[in-house]
């Protein structure tokens, strides 16, 4: 691996990392850091890009092709359980995604291409704040990422607990669904709880629509497609012997295709009016996508398993991976040019193993090597002299 001398400055800035987490749009000390650091390996940086974010520039040699490769800086509201020396030193806040060693092996690749890298063209390094709140790459580019930087293709990678470790996987087309928010306001009519003949319950309502929801994915949707609806608040306006007025659902739905996201949109407004017209009610439905479906353009794809079978050889990767039921702003960003998110295994066993977002989960220092080496090779690959 070419970072393998690199391991133990690597484990030391992702613990460093690890203690001192951020949310969205406040990754202050990441990206001090990251800017710090960069500097000292003579890359050109730019810092303020949607307040947090930083490019970092590395151009060698006289070509005109370039690549970009992202990594997330965010971290979670959640307060860490684990009880090893570099747990979150921050109440409420933790790395809990991961997004610590992938800041951590973009900065290894970064320090061994500026000293040692292979390469003829421009690598653009992108440390991306708010991930979780799927703002940040959409903030950086309304901010100019690719009207100011000429970005030929943007690559990103995301560790995957469950998967063996180390193992890289990718696939042409959908790699992870699109995130759709939706809200159901159901305007009854409130009453006493001894007298609910003379209102017009939003309880009641509400749980039959809840129930219907349900339908969409299981009756509604081609058994081949792949969708999730799920119901994740039910706030009403009622009290102790209050019946309530109004209903307010809101829930995540999921989908791999716009046409699948259509159809269960259409299908929720459907239920909605045909179950609140049959109560004489009225409702409103407000249906948002605010992340897309990640989809990875065949030639990068197929550049990104290329430089992960010469790294690891064929067994370590899967050029056709199942895709996953997570959404990822990265998508924003391969919307705008040909990009590709490919996947990597972070353990099965001890925290390791434990699911994204879990109060005891952790990074596996373990890929901190190949995850940079993997950089490396794809940007060289990508760069060829």
């Amino acid at each position: 691996m070419k970072t393998q001398g690199l391991h133990n400055q690597l484990v030391e800035w992702r613990h460093d990392l690890h203690m001192h987490p951020q949310i969205s749009f406040e990754e202050e000390y990441a990206s001090n850091k990251i800017a710090n650091l960069l500097k000292d390996f003579g890359i050109e940086v730019h810092q303020g890009i949607a307040k947090t974010g930083v490019v970092g520039v590395l151009k060698k040699g006289t070509s005109n092709k370039s690549i970009g490769i992202r990594a997330d800086m965010d971290a979670l509201p959640i307060n860490e359980i684990n009880t090893f020396s570099y747990k979150s030193t921050i109440e409420n806040r933790m790395h809990a995604c991961g997004h610590d060693g992938h800041t951590t092996m973009l900065l290894g690749a970064a320090k061994y291409l500026a000293e040692q890298g292979n390469f003829d063209g421009t690598i653009y390094f992108i440390f991306q704040p708010d991930e979780e709140n799927t703002l940040g790459a959409k903030t950086m580019i309304e901010e100019g990422l690719f009207r100011n930087f000429s970005i030929d293709e943007v690559y990103g990678m995301h560790n995957i607990p469950g998967m063996d470790v180390g193992t890289f996987g990718t696939r042409k087309g959908g790699i992870t669904t699109s995130e759709n928010l939706f809200e159901i306001l159901i305007k009854g009519k409130g009453g006493h709880a001894a007298l609910p003949h003379m209102s017009k319950d939003t309880i009641t309502i509400g749980s039959q629509i809840i129930l219907a929801l349900q339908t969409i994915v299981s009756r509604k949707l081609d058994p081949v497609a792949a969708g999730v609806v799920s119901v994740t608040e039910f706030i009403t306006d009622g009290k102790k012997n209050v019946l309530p007025g109004n209903g307010l659902i809101k829930g995540d739905a999921r989908a791999f295709s716009q046409d699948t996201n259509t159809m269960i949109e259409e299908n929720m407004r459907q239920l909605v009016e045909g179950i609140c017209s049959s109560f004489g009610v009225s409702a409103e439905v407000k249906y948002e996508t605010t992340c897309p479906v990640t989809f990875n353009q065949p030639k990068q794809a197929e550049a990104a398993a290329k430089a992960a079978i010469t790294l690891l050889g064929e067994d370590k990767c899967n050029a056709d991976i199942d895709p996953r039921p997570f959404s990822e702003d990265f998508s924003i960003m391969s919307e705008n040019t040909p990009g590709c998110f490919v996947l990597m295994g972070n353990g099965t066993s001890g925290s390791y193993g434990r699911p994204l977002h879990s109060a005891d989960y952790d990074f596996n220092d373990e890929l901190l090597v190949r995850g940079s080496s993997y950089w490396v090779e794809l940007a060289e690959q990508q760069l060829k002299l």
